[in-house]
């Protein structure tokens, strides 16, 4: 008989663990997998609004005059202060002589020891200095070498153009995560681009900034040549080359003609079609100081550009003509309506021999260099023939600076130099940073259906939706013993609020910390919320996987840059918002704990609100002092707070939090280890 209640006891156990793992596999709730970016759509379409608004109440030449020097400032504010020039050290490592033309290879510092590799085309048998073009390319992985940018760079030298075509960063000859083998360790172009440039926000640093302060280099390079005539400098580029073209149109005003090819649309396009950008592709308050792709053309107004697309591009070309005929009205205004033009190539994305032709043309108008306008025969060089070092990166070199190390140092000048901020200093620093709003007294909520799950450690949770901001859910489970339909109880004083690094829902299920919270706080009130993109509102857009370094996560967390309102901001924004729902339900005291991601908004939340008396953080980050100082890292975008360490960092904040009983449970590092 013992032995059959034995069994049956074993059988029992086994069948809750069996249930318990179950639970855990299952897949996390998520009922509002679309809000974030409706959200985000909204705050898009708002800024385009306000935009047009303004453009369509320009009626006169002074008006629109005006108009093109407040979209340079606006420029200059959302790239920041340029760095300060130095010396080239240019040098040509050596020559390709060719039936019309020549091909120096370049090296040159844009900053020191921050080398760029180039091309110089130059043709034959000039009498007099030629217009001169510089080329960005588009993400490939050989950079100039590539057969779409060899092509043009040909194509202008045979036309009678000097051609300067250079190695984007992480691209041909520019790798800045090399492995033992000269090959990236992140992913050329796009990744490390996206590594590099995701860090450096935390130093209030813009990869795109970075990006184009080598062309404004490769421009002081092209016109110290005796070649080109200074009258008569174009940029030309597809891509990510039609990006740097768009901003370079914006930032140097020495230009005399521009040809984007396969970028300018609208953010508002790219936003509605789920399109993810890279990081040097979405500039810092670029949608809060009201500024679009346009823009950056019109800072050039009125002298000649031509918009480039293509009918099958993932780069909306609706929005291209859009921006088109909204620059024709400006540069109408200017009585220069035929110095802007459109042109949509039939093909998918890329720079298309069609789309080239249309840039020589466009050029050959402004220049009166030639009457050709169709493309040359092109005869493609091996990459290592157009290598400008001996290896073709330059990482060999002794004195070679990366991206990376520049950020590392910043960090630390910054360090030295940032101020101990405590009590109310630290509060301000924290609301200013995040760009942080009023929060709500009473916030709305609504009453989802309970949700019940033997694994969790109470019975049944009670769900409730919590409007932060308009459109905008932060999902809360309250714990009971007995199913709950309304809202929470009021005759209690004391909350746990735990901040999940994932999802409230499957943590609830797997995570021991709560259940050992609980045991401790008894008669403490179990409350878990998921903040906006995580959990119950994780995103499932964009075509991409949520932890895709170029997915969903990533798409909110730069665009909440540009609109200048971080997202750890607005994710802290949530946490405030629950604290103060939970005050409106009579509780007086909250107990905040938090896991991982969770810990960024919680620590910050927890500075600010006198509601919160102690704070229980799990996997916190130790200092993003230590992200900026590691040349590898794993903590996404969506959890950096641009510019932090101009200010202050989470240990201040760690320190301020000792007034609360604070607990900080294995801690996690730059590698999220």
């Amino acid at each position: 008989m013992r032995m059959f209640r034995v069994s049956n006891v074993l059988i029992i156990g086994l069948l809750c663990l069996a249930s318990l793992a179950a639970a855990a596999e299952k897949e996390p709730l998520n009922r509002f997998p679309r809000m974030v970016q409706e959200y985000f759509v909204h705050q898009v379409q708002s800024a385009q609004e306000k935009r047009v608004a303004v453009l369509e109440q320009i009626s006169d030449q002074a008006g629109a005059q005006a108009y093109v020097e407040s979209v340079r400032a606006k420029i200059k504010e959302s790239f920041g202060p340029l760095p300060e020039k130095t010396p080239l050290n240019a040098q040509i490592t050596g020559v390709l002589d060719r039936d019309t033309y020549t091909v120096e290879k370049i090296l040159f510092e844009s900053r020191p020891g921050f080398f760029v590799t180039g091309n110089l085309y130059i043709p034959k048998g000039a009498s007099k200095p030629l217009p001169g073009v510089v080329g960005s390319c588009g993400h490939s992985t050989n950079g100039k070498a590539a057969e779409a940018y060899q092509s043009f760079a040909q194509g202008l030298a045979r036309l009678g153009y000097v051609v300067l075509i250079f190695d984007p960063v992480s691209q041909g000859e520019r790798l800045q995560y090399p492995d033992a083998e000269l090959k990236s360790r992140i992913g050329v172009g796009v990744r490390e681009h996206l590594y590099a440039g995701n860090q450096q926000f935390l130093v209030d640093e813009f990869i795109g900034t970075w990006r184009a302060w080598d062309g404004i280099r490769a421009l002081d390079y092209l016109l110290s040549r005796k070649e080109v005539d200074p009258n008569h400098v174009g940029i030309t580029g597809n891509s990510g080359g039609g990006t740097m073209t768009t901003w370079l149109t914006g930032l140097e005003s020495r230009w005399t003609m521009s040809a984007p090819s396969c970028f300018v649309t609208t953010f508002l396009h790219n936003m509605e079609n789920e399109l993810p950008a890279d990081t040097e592709q979405c500039p810092p308050k670029a949608l809060a100081l009201g500024l679009d792709h346009e823009d950056f053309m019109a800072a050039l107004a009125p002298k000649p550009v031509i918009l480039m697309g293509q009918e099958k591009d993932f780069f909306d070309v609706r929005g291209t003509e859009e921006a088109f005929q909204r620059l024709q009205r400006l540069y109408g205004l200017l009585g220069k309506k035929d110095r802007v033009a459109f042109f949509a190539g039939p093909n998918e994305h890329g720079y298309s021999q069609e789309n080239r032709e249309a840039m020589y043309r466009w050029f050959n108008q402004a220049t009166r260099i030639t009457d050709t306008h169709s493309e040359p025969a092109i005869a493609l060089e091996k990459d290592e023939d157009l290598w400008c070092t001996p290896q073709g990166q330059v990482c060999t070199f002794e004195k070679n600076r990366t991206v990376f190390s520049y950020t590392r140092e910043r960090a630390e000048q910054l360090k030295s130099a940032r101020p101990t901020l405590r009590g109310e200093a630290l509060k301000a620093a924290v609301k200013e940073v995040l760009r942080l709003p009023a929060v709500q007294v009473n916030p709305h909520y609504r009453i989802l259906r309970p949700h019940r799950d033997t694994a969790y450690p109470k019975a049944s949770a009670a769900v409730y939706a919590i409007e932060t901001e308009p459109n905008i859910l932060t999902v809360v489970y309250y714990l009971s013993d007995t199913p709950r339909y309304s809202r929470p109880p009021k005759d209690k004083k004391r909350a746990i609020l735990y901040v999940s690094h994932r999802s409230s829902d499957a943590e609830l299920r797997d995570e021991p910390m709560i259940r050992e919270i609980l045991a401790q706080e008894p008669y403490a009130e179990l409350f878990a919320c998921d903040v906006r993109g995580i959990g119950e509102s994780k995103p499932n857009t964009c075509g991409q996987s949520f932890d895709n370094p170029y997915g969903p996560d990533y798409f909110y967390a730069i665009h909440s840059i540009m609109l200048d309102y971080p997202y750890p901001g607005q994710k802290t924004y949530d946490v405030l918002t629950t604290i103060a729902w939970l005050q409106s339900q009579g509780y007086k005291e909250v107990h905040l704990v938090a896991k991982g991601w969770g810990t960024i908004p919680a620590t910050f939340a927890a500075v600010l609100s006198d509601t919160v008396t102690q704070v229980t953080l799990k996997n916190a980050l130790s200092s993003y002092q230590a992200i900026a100082e590691s040349e590898t890292y794993n903590w996404p975008l969506s959890t950096l707070v641009p510019g932090i360490l101009k200010t202050f960092d989470l240990p201040d904040c760690y320190m301020e939090l000792l007034k609360k009983e604070f607990k900080s449970v294995q801690p996690w590092d730059a590698l999220a280890q």
